[in-house]
């Protein structure tokens, strides 16, 4: 356990680090920072080069590195993997981490004097490399520009998949937010907002609230008032959340009117707790999967 103990130390308090620095500047790490076409078809979250989304903080790690170097391109792959494929990394780029979670079984001695196993979760990083800093991949690695929309609309994707979840949505009035005690999610009408994408990032952020009730996700962090870490904990996981399905549902978010008043929240949850950002992106992926998992089996 003190071999695995340092490293994964490091890792949150680099992660947490990077992610608290963003925010500093005003800047939420997790938006999607690309909107391209691929020869594959339209790609949102980060991509391994098998074409498996990543989850989880490794979304976040990633949406963190394209905005900060300039990256369009959402696919990205190991030295290894990027010579297998018949590419080679440019001379003088450098990687970006991403972590994965194992366990190891150990065999123990208890009081008694019985063996027992005991599971050891530990955490292990990776370097990965984006593919513009790869040079002679196939050509469906590579973006292309996305055409411009000149009208915003209705978005029929989103309008379904919310419709599936079932969830009980009462328009009109102020405000935007999820009711536990009627477990309704109250919201403006459309019309009040600047445009399509904007209303649905606040739907889906109230929806991701919605996953917390006692009869779905179950989820709980002791808030006892409005603005204590309790709620910024929650409002981190719905913001989270969000992102997660704007970027599988193919909408941008735009940043919501009380940013300023959650960032500071979040800022003093992320300083006390270099695993805060791992804890609520492990939380809102599980949100994410559960409202996922509401769609209809395709066929």
């Amino acid at each position: 356990m003190t071999a695995n103990a340092s490293p994964r130390a490091d890792i949150y308090s680099r992660v947490t680090g990077k992610i608290v620095a963003d925010l500093e500047k005003g800047v939420r790490t997790w938006l999607k920072p690309w909107s391209v076409e691929h020869t594959a078809g339209r790609i949102t979250r980060p991509l391994r080069a098998t074409g498996q989304p990543y989850n989880g903080i490794n979304i976040l790690m990633l949406w963190s590195d394209s905005v900060t170097k300039g990256f369009l391109c959402p696919i990205w792959m190991t030295y290894r993997q990027a010579g297998e494929l018949g590419g080679q990394v440019r001379k003088g780029e450098h990687g970006s981490p991403v972590v994965y979670a194992e366990r190891i079984t150990r065999t123990e001695t208890n009081a008694k004097g019985e063996e027992v196993e005991n599971e050891i979760p530990f955490m292990k990083g990776y370097t990965v490399f984006n593919c513009e800093q790869i040079e002679g991949l196939p050509a469906h690695f590579y973006p292309t520009p996305e055409p411009s929309r000149e009208t915003v609309a209705r978005i029929a994707a989103v309008e379904g998949f919310v419709s599936h979840t079932k969830a009980n949505i009462v328009h009109g009035g102020s405000r935007a937010c999820y009711v536990a005690s009627t477990d309704n999610i109250h919201l403006p009408c459309i019309d009040c907002f600047r445009d399509a994408e904007g209303y649905y990032a606040t739907l889906l952020h109230e929806l991701t609230h919605w996953t917390k009730h006692e009869a779905r996700l179950n989820r709980e962090f002791g808030r006892k008032r409005w603005g204590d870490a309790g709620y910024a904990a929650e409002e981190l996981v719905a913001e989270l959340g969000a992102a997660f399905l704007c970027a599988d549902l193919g909408i941008t978010p735009e940043p919501r009117e009380d940013h300023a008043a959650y960032l500071a929240s979040w800022l003093e949850v992320l300083k006390n707790d270099k695993r805060a950002i791992f804890t609520a992106a492990a939380y809102a992926q599980r949100a994410a999967d559960f409202l996922q998992g509401l769609q209809p089996k395709k066929a």
